[in-house]
C-alpha cells in the first residue's frame, strides 16, 4: 500500500506518539497508559488508512469523463459557471467522507488553461452553498475542444487543499491532480452536451468510474 506524500509527516506523527504512549505503559505498568497507547494506535492506523493512495486502472479515452474523487454523487444540476467555462454547465458534485481516500485525480486528459484558489468558509462540503462559499481550487482543462472544470472544496473539517496543477502542463485521464485532507467534496463541471452516466447517491471511484461522456461540437 502506497500513501499520498502530503500524509508522511501525519502518519510519522502518529507511530511517533503510539510508539512512546506504548513505552510509557509497559516501563509504569500503567493501565491508564496501556489504554492510551491503545487509543493512540488505532488512530495511527485511521491516519494511515486515510491517506492511502491506492493505484486505479480502468477505462480510458477521449470522449469519457473519469470521476475526480471517491465518494457519493451528491447533486447533478445545471449552472452557470463563468470562471472557465463562461455560460452554463452541468455540474457534478463528489461528497468525500473521511473514509474515502481523497486523492483526486484528472477526469480527462488534456490541458490546464486555469488555476485559481479561492479562500473562504468551511461550511458543510455536502450542501449547495458550500461551493460558493467555502475554500476552494478550480482547474480548467481542455481537450480537444471541449472544456472542463474541477473545483476542490473544502469541507467541515478539512483545512488544506492540494493541487499540483500549473497552468499550460498536459496532464492525462487518470493520473494524481492534488488531495484534500480530512473530509470534502470535489465538482466536475461539463459541457451542457455532455451525456451524465450517473445519478445522485451513486458512488464513484476515482480514476475507474465513468460518471458521463462528451459530444464535441
Amino acid at each position: 500500500m502506497s500513501f499520498a506524500r502530503e500524509g508522511l509527516v501525519f502518519i510519522g506523527a502518529g507511530i511517533v506518539l503510539a510508539a512512546a504512549a506504548l513505552t510509557a505503559a509497559v516501563f509504569w505498568r500503567s493501565w491508564p497508559l496501556w489504554l492510551l497507547a491503545f487509543v493512540l494506535i488505532i488512530v495511527a492506523l485511521w491516519v494511515a488508512y486515510f491517506f492511502r493512495d491506492p493505484e486505479r486502472t480502468g477505462e480510458r479515452g477521449g470522449g469519457l469523463v473519469i470521476a475526480p474523487a471517491d465518494g457519493r454523487v451528491v447533486m447533478i444540476s445545471e449552472v452557470d459557471e463563468p470562471a472557465f467555462l463562461h455560460g452554463k454547465a452541468l455540474r457534478i458534485s463528489i461528497f468525500m467522507n473521511v473514509f474515502n481516500v481523497h486523492v483526486n485525480r484528472y477526469p480527462v486528459s488534456g490541458v490546464v488553461r486555469f488555476v485559481h484558489y479561492n479562500p473562504g468558509k468551511f461550511l458543510n462540503a455536502a450542501t449547495d452553498k458550500s461551493s460558493l462559499e467555502n475554500e476552494q481550487m478550480s482547474v480548467g482543462l481542455e481537450s480537444g475542444s471541449v472544456r472542463i472544470l474541477v473545483r476542490q472544496i473544502a469541507g467541515l473539517v478539512a483545512r488544506r487543499i492540494v493541487t499540483y496543477s500549473r497552468e499550460g502542463e498536459h496532464v492525462e485521464q487518470g493520473d494524481r491532480m492534488g488531495i484534500i485532507r480530512f473530509g470534502s467534496r470535489v465538482d466536475v463541471f461539463l459541457p451542457t452536451t455532455a451525456k451524465i452516466l450517473v445519478h445522485t447517491g451513486d458512488l464513484t471511484t476515482a480514476g475507474t468510474t465513468i460518471v458521463a461522456r462528451l459530444v464535441e461540437t
